[in-house]
């Protein structure tokens, strides 16, 4: 007795805990906060299924409690016999027609939303390339690091995705060493990453659940990939039109890496020259790099995909990566000192879109400026010489 009571409080206590642990999730990674229209449709979805299940269970848990009740020999008597039936062509007729009816409730929409999820057309225009009218983004997974590329704009990045609200973004996606899965909760279900083809579809990402989530969602790999398969995460920043088109804007204007100011970032930078540049671009352009692109890290909020973004964390996976992330490809590749490592961590974190774009456009608007006063003093002297 005592052994049964013991059961019944575990199993009360792991119902209940079952129950609020049901009821958590947050924003920005959440499949029960759906984010935009794909996510809401899945998530209807899911919904249905659940309350035709409930239903089912519902009313088989009623019949079978009724005929237990009804059935118990004190109600019938000792001798009591039950009545031999060959077949009820009724109840026959109707156990099999309920459980038709409610998988065809289930398999209409299931069928439609899968149509009409994987309907990529629009991304290609009639000769088969990039529809420069849509948002088209290339992702390549890598063990464990993601690479974003916007072929309309010619701009890559890495581990942090920008995307703009309000509007479908098509995703191809392809991995460059093993399976991976590219998953962001909130906006929808995942698909595989595979080496030998490219998987295809899209995403919307809703503002006013942009603006709840301090438009910050997060990704996730959903397919086990190897030892640090777990932390291969990245970062989703989901910005009205017009910002979005501001950053690309910004990004597609960082022709030449951002020069360093502070003199300990300088020297980082000669060192980041020297040695990490062999498998990291620092400007917006180019793909299949070995290394994530860092052209805009010091904007980030994140490190190496899930660590805080400061300069301690920096320096401590740059000094020792495999004890973040085991197995990753940036483990032994260079021995630098604590002062080297110390120098190129202030050269990232100098690493900003704002401040690059901000660099390049002063060098332009100086460029309009001395040919505008070029032409000036060209017919200052024209008018002087007639």
């Amino acid at each position: 007795m005592k052994n049964r009571w013991m059961n019944a409080k575990w199993l009360g206590l792991i119902t209940l805990l079952a129950v609020f642990a049901s009821g958590c999730g947050k924003n920005h990674l959440s499949t029960l906060k759906p984010a935009g229209e794909v996510g809401q449709e899945q998530f209807n979805l899911m919904l249905l299924s659940i309350v035709i299940m409930l239903l089912v269970v519902a009313v088989v848990s009623v019949v079978f409690t009724i005929a237990v009740i009804k059935s118990r020999r004190k109600n019938l008597g000792e001798d009591f016999e039950p009545k031999d039936v060959a077949g009820n062509h009724t109840l026959e007729v109707i156990w099999t027609a309920i459980p038709i009816l409610l998988l065809i409730i289930l398999a209409v929409p299931t069928v439609y939303l899968t149509f009409k999820q994987a309907d990529t057309q629009a991304m290609e225009n009639e000769d088969g390339g990039v529809n420069s009218e849509e948002t088209v983004i290339n992702v390549t997974a890598n063990q464990y690091w993601w690479e974003f590329e916007y072929p309309n704009e010619e701009v890559v990045t890495s581990q942090e995705l920008v995307v703009p609200t309000d509007k479908k973004v098509y995703f191809n996606l392809k991995a460059a060493d093993v399976k991976h899965s590219f998953w962001v909760p909130a906006a929808g279900g995942k698909l595989d990453t595979n080496v030998d083809g490219i998987n295809s579809f899209y995403l919307t990402f809703d503002e006013d659940k942009a603006q709840d989530s301090n438009r910050l969602f997060y990704g996730k790999c959903a397919e086990l990939c190897g030892p640090s398969h777990a932390l291969m995460d990245f970062k989703v920043k989901a910005l009205p039109e017009e910002e979005y088109d501001q950053w690309l804007a910004d990004m597609k204007n960082i022709e030449e890496p951002v020069q360093a100011s502070a003199d300990d970032a300088a020297e980082g930078q000669e060192i980041f020259n020297n040695s990490c540049i062999g498998c990291h671009a620092v400007t917006p352009t180019g793909t299949g790099a070995q290394g994530p692109n860092l052209t805009n890290f010091g904007d980030r909020d994140l490190i190496a995909g899930f660590m805080e973004h400061n300069e301690e964390n920096l320096v401590n996976w740059i000094k020792d990566p495999e004890s973040y992330k085991p197995d990753n490809k940036m483990t032994g590749q260079y021995d630098l000192t604590d002062e080297e490592i110390n120098a190129v961590a202030a050269y990232l974190m100098e690493l900003k879109v704002e401040e690059g774009a901000g660099d390049v456009e002063t060098l332009r608007e100086s460029a309009e400026e001395g040919a505008e006063g070029s032409e000036e003093e060209s017919s200052e002297s024209e008018e002087g010489g007639n």
